[in-house]
């Protein structure tokens, strides 16, 4: 059998992921830097917070986190940092590096481990990181064997366009290659260009995000991103998980009251989980925004901002100025509430074409990132 990946081209036949991974059988020691090691805990969260923020003013990132987004890695029943995770502490007992493997419970189609780390700056160039560095990888292949998921696989991580060339050497020398590039977008919101007033067809209706259009949310997201590249479905933990940004006063949802369910079901590109809601006839998301409020980055940016963390259509939905629709509310709901830009994330290669979508809205790109990969 030819196996596929949802963004590669045909690949021959895999061996199993166990082999392909190639884990250790003991992970390497850590002893660079004369740091105390152990996993991290949730009473960590505050040390952890502090480490993160100094590592993100030092490499000027526009970006900072709040203890309760710090606290949420704690929460998310998949992990298992007693296990993933590494915390470095110095003779005082301040944390001064940390480094954990993240997967994912809903990957189906390529199983993922995902790498996040650093060193506090000023312990940099003591070979702390390139340690660290290399227990995640060895660490990120033994969860990859263990899945048992007979899919391709995966390492990863996420990097700042402008991060220092040191971290950018450690990631070459460990066989991390660029694979995908992210742009981050802004529109101003009081140059007085007009937003669209877009009317859906159709009986469409657009209504603010509510308790019942959750879980239909997350249908038509697994939908909407089963043919972006390197998504994959997510399960409800990961859905209902990490909302301690989340901005419902700035978030939308359109819904077909009356949807077409005998074409729907009959369409072999309707999922199982969305052909079960059509038949108990639970409310039918078909586009979605989701916004973000992330207040302590707005003293680091200079001014207050609405942020879109994720926006999506149903396939079958595309082509009738739905994401328009949802964009120009959620940018009014931003103006409305004194934010003076609106912003969100894209991949530059993205099959939609939201890209181009965001740049007729008047988005430019401020900021960039890229993922690195070792493709298994």
């Amino acid at each position: 059998m030819i196996t596929t990946d949802d963004d590669a081209a045909p690949r021959l036949p895999l061996a199993p992921i166990a082999e392909r991974a190639a884990p250790p059988a003991t992970l390497p020691a850590v002893t660079a830097g004369g740091l105390a090691w152990r996993p991290a805990e949730r009473s960590d969260a505050p040390a952890l917070l502090a480490l993160k923020n100094a590592v993100a003013e030092a490499d000027r990132e526009p970006y900072r986190e709040t203890l309760a987004e710090v606290t949420e890695l704690f929460d998310a029943p998949w992990r298992r940092l007693a296990t993933d995770s590494l915390l470095g502490f110095d003779a005082a007992g301040d944390l001064r590096a940390y480094g954990y493997v993240d997967s994912m419970p809903g990957d189906t189609r390529i199983v993922r481990a995902f790498l996040f780390g650093a060193v506090h700056p000023q312990l940099r160039g003591r070979g702390i990181g390139r340690e660290l560095f290399a227990w995640q990888v060895a660490r990120a292949r033994q969860v990859l064997a263990a899945s048992g998921k007979e899919v391709p696989g995966r390492l990863a991580v996420f990097v700042e366009d402008d991060k220092p060339a040191a971290a950018l050497r450690l990631y070459e020398r460990a066989g991390f290659t660029p694979r995908r590039y992210y742009a981050e977008l802004e529109r101003d919101l009081r140059d007085g260009a007009p937003l669209p007033d877009v009317t859906l067809d159709g009986g469409l209706r657009l209504v603010p995000i509510a308790d019942e259009h959750d879980e239909p949310a997350r249908l038509a997201h697994n939908d909407a991103f089963r043919d972006h590249w390197g998504s994959q479905p997510m399960t409800r933990e990961q859905w209902r998980t990490g909302r301690s940004t989340f901005a419902p006063e700035w978030s939308f949802v359109v819904v077909d009251p009356d949807p077409d369910v005998a074409a729907l079901l009959a369409d072999p590109a309707t999922d199982a989980d969305s052909a079960a809601a059509l038949r108990r006839g639970e409310p039918f998301v078909v586009g979605y925004h989701v916004a973000a409020r992330y207040t302590e980055d707005f003293a680091v940016r200079g001014y207050p901002f609405g942020y879109t963390e994720i926006l999506g259509v149903r396939r079958a939905y595309r082509g009738r100025r739905i994401a328009v629709a949802l964009l120009a509310a959620a940018m009014r709901a931003f103006a409305a509430d004194g934010m003076h830009r609106a912003g969100l994330d894209v991949d530059t290669q993205n099959p939609s074409g939201a890209h181009g979508l965001y740049a007729s809205l008047g988005y430019v790109k401020s900021h960039g990132s890229h993922l690195r990969t070792i493709e298994l």
